[in-house]
């Protein structure tokens, strides 16, 4: 489980056919441990002074963007949550639900308006204000477009990520929020018995 608050932006140093592995300088990571690699969650399986090694599927390669990185390409990473912390961000399990395009960023005054193009089942989950983990990073949405959605990164998330580093056209991953996909499930179990009197019951009004 993690927040989408970035601890580092880490660098790939080799690729193998199953397997990546990325330098940090993120300490006391052990064997074991799972890290959100621009947001998917992923098991370290060796781990090295300043790298760390993980396995990684064929699922993973075919449905996240963690096939486009190259040697030498910047990753934003994250440790696992450790309850003893404060929860910043919302809550991100680190299981991609598959990737978005970058359809424009526009720096405005401080702050970075984006622009992504996704699609329409993605946009079935969006509504402003909604939380959405671009990369691993939490933003929130400030606006849906019939072609995709829209947010605004401040200054700080902004150069503490590879966001800085992005261009329009770039892919990037999404994970939806987690209490949409329950929601959405939920009403369409219950499609055509929803009443004022079956969501006061269910504690949603």
């Amino acid at each position: 489980m993690f927040t989408g608050l970035i601890e580092d932006i880490g660098i790939v140093k080799n690729i193998f056919s199953s397997q990546i592995e990325i330098g940090t300088s993120l300490k006391e990571i052990k064997k074991g441990d799972s890290i959100a690699v621009n947001g998917v969650c992923l098991t370290a399986a060796i781990v090295k002074a300043n790298s760390f090694v993980a396995d990684y599927s064929p699922y993973t390669n075919k449905n996240t963007a963690l096939s486009k990185l190259v040697i030498n390409s910047r990753v934003n990473l994250e440790r696992a949550l450790q309850f003893s912390s404060r929860l910043g961000g919302h809550i991100v399990s680190g299981h991609v639900d598959g990737t978005v395009q970058i359809r424009d960023i526009k720096k405005i005054d401080n702050f970075y308006q984006v622009l992504f193009n996704c699609k329409e089942n993605f946009l079935n989950f969006m509504i402003t204000k909604c939380s959405v983990a671009i990369d691993g990073v939490s933003l929130t949405v400030s606006k849906v477009y019939d072609f995709g959605f829209e947010v605004f990164i401040i200054p700080e998330t902004f150069v503490s990520t590879i966001f800085s580093l992005k261009k329009n056209n770039d892919e990037a991953n999404i994970e939806i929020d987690i209490l949409s996909k329950y929601v959405k499930k939920f009403i369409n179990e219950r499609s055509g018995s929803i009443s004022i009197e079956m969501l006061k019951g269910n504690g949603f009004i």
